[in-house]
């Protein structure tokens, strides 16, 4: 027979969302990294726009003088992580079918990594202009690519990418003379959206646009370590 006499039920109001804690997680992270002189760089574009190119010539470039490692998120496969193992220490992010990468599971990556004393950690975020403008996972500087190959009309097509980014790529830009993309165009639709955007045209594979690339990076680890300090 059941007592008459039961504790009675207790109300939990919680009063922050996930996303709230979210951010919270996510600045935490930023500021953990920024004082160790780590910038997290979180590098976005559609498929195919060149991310892991550009990160092959930037370890070959920047890896004897600076301590870089990449975390390279997929839906599927490792492809992108084994391009990149021998030049840099990387770490595979897959999402099984997820459309973006999430904190959790960059923490993940980097614990998987070690947690080391680095100068630039890479993101690779997972090939897609919508969901992974929503989801900041502790980065210092967002990066955007847009190719030439997929049309000069994307900032505007997808605003918001462009507005939470600090940098912009035009890559494959040897590719020019075959296609219909004009960068004054892109570069304008971008600054609409965002007039402080920083626009860097890239050639990975010819070299043309990396010197400029490679001081962007260090002059935003410059401005890191200073405000740290």
């Amino acid at each position: 027979m059941a007592s008459d006499s039961q504790t009675p039920a207790t109300s939990i109001v919680v009063r922050r969302t996930v996303g709230e804690q979210a951010a919270v997680d996510a600045e935490a992270e930023r500021r953990r990294l920024a004082a160790r002189g780590t910038l997290v760089v979180n590098l976005l574009s559609s498929p195919g726009a060149g991310k892991t190119t550009l990160l092959e010539q930037t370890a070959r470039r920047m890896g004897s003088d600076w301590r870089i490692a990449v975390l390279v998120g997929d839906l599927e496969t490792d492809r992108d992580a084994q391009r990149l193992q021998g030049l840099v220490p990387t770490a595979q992010l897959t999402t099984g079918g997820a459309c973006h990468l999430e904190l959790p599971l960059v923490q993940r990556g980097l614990a998987a990594l070690g947690d080391p004393e680095l100068d630039f950690l890479f993101i690779e975020n997972v090939g897609n202009l919508v969901c992974p403008a929503s989801h900041d996972l502790g980065e210092h500087l967002r990066v955007v690519l847009v190719s030439t190959t997929e049309g000069d009309d994307k900032p505007g097509k997808y605003p918001k990418m462009f507005r939470t980014s600090q940098v912009m790529l035009v890559t494959k830009i040897d590719l020019l003379p075959y296609v219909p993309f004009q960068v004054e165009h892109v570069i304008a639709d971008a600054r609409r959206i965002q007039p402080q955007l920083e626009a860097i045209p890239i050639g990975a594979l010819q070299g043309e646009g990396l010197d400029q690339w490679q001081r962007c990076l260090i002059d935003a680890r410059q401005r890191l370590t200073a405000s740290s300090s």
